[in-house]
């Protein structure tokens, strides 16, 4: 709904899913519906909301033992801090720490998806070689998948910062 335009709505669907489940105790894969409502708010500029549910979700984690969504969370929060403009420093933080963590869980759809934030903000910043290595080194790694979004925005990118050399 939310990427329709019927964004009131899908948030208020995404808070109501998130409320109906901790009603139920249901603590497995909470993390991942607020992964989803965070990176909603990251889409509609709604940083500080979007930081809010990634506070929680942290929480949430320490609680359950649920480490797998560790290097999402930190991804999605470096997007929202790179929406809200906060320091470039910060923002590459979180890119950074969402790498490691991706990697040494060996989550590669994750490392992916991390090495794309950061790719896409030091493309931003001009520092376009040291982004398409990075992106193209786990690109590469990939031998399937290639039509899934993920797999589609590394490639664009990757196009695009060759296209700008």
């Amino acid at each position: 709904m939310i990427s329709e335009g019927d964004t009131d709505t899908g948030i208020a669907l995404m808070h109501q899913n998130a409320a109906d489940r901790a009603a139920l105790s249901v603590g497995w894969y909470q993390a991942r519906y607020l992964c989803m409502l965070a990176a909603a708010y990251a889409r509609l500029g709604r940083t500080e909301e979007g930081l809010r549910v990634i506070s929680d979700a942290n929480a949430l984690l320490e609680c359950n033992s649920e480490w797998m969504w560790s290097a999402e969370l930190r991804r999605i929060e470096g997007e929202l801090r790179r929406v809200k403009d906060d320091p470039i420093a910060d923002t590459e933080a979180c890119f950074q720490e969402a790498l490691s963590i991706a990697r040494n869980q060996r989550a590669k759809s994750f490392e992916l998806r991390a090495a794309t934030s950061l790719a896409r903000l030091w493309r931003d910043q001009g520092r376009h070689d040291e982004a398409r290595r990075l992106l193209a080194e786990i690109y590469d790694w990939f031998s399937e998948g290639f039509d899934t979004l993920d797999m589609t925005k590394a490639k664009l990118l990757l196009d695009d910062m060759a296209r700008s050399s």
